[in-house]
């Protein structure tokens, strides 16, 4: 979850910069980068989020951001952290349950 709030914090900065001239869009691959966490035994809490420049991001003719494409990364990020939100409310219910506080 801190992946996606990391990955909405730099689309939203985007966005903000929409029409900036130069301005640099960035993203989050939080994806890629639990991933190579897992894949090299890193303890998940210690996985730091970076965002990256991100050339897709930026509008036609290289002015500005294209906000239509940031847009869209918001509301596909924002669909990810109510599905990773779901997730973990399951889980801790199964905990809960386990328990015997259910």
């Amino acid at each position: 979850m801190r992946g996606a709030m990391a990955r909405q914090t730099a689309l939203t900065s985007d966005l903000v910069n929409a029409d900036t001239v130069g301005f640099q869009p960035q993203d989050v691959n939080f994806q890629d980068q639990l991933k190579a966490a897992v894949q090299s035994g890193a303890p998940l809490s210690q996985v730091s989020f970076q965002a990256t420049t991100s050339p897709s991001l930026v509008a036609t003719g290289g002015r500005g951001v294209n906000s239509d494409q940031v847009s869209a990364s918001l509301a596909e990020n924002g669909l990810q952290y109510q599905a990773l939100a779901q997730v973990l409310g399951a889980y801790n219910n199964i905990l809960e349950y386990a328990m015997g506080k259910k």
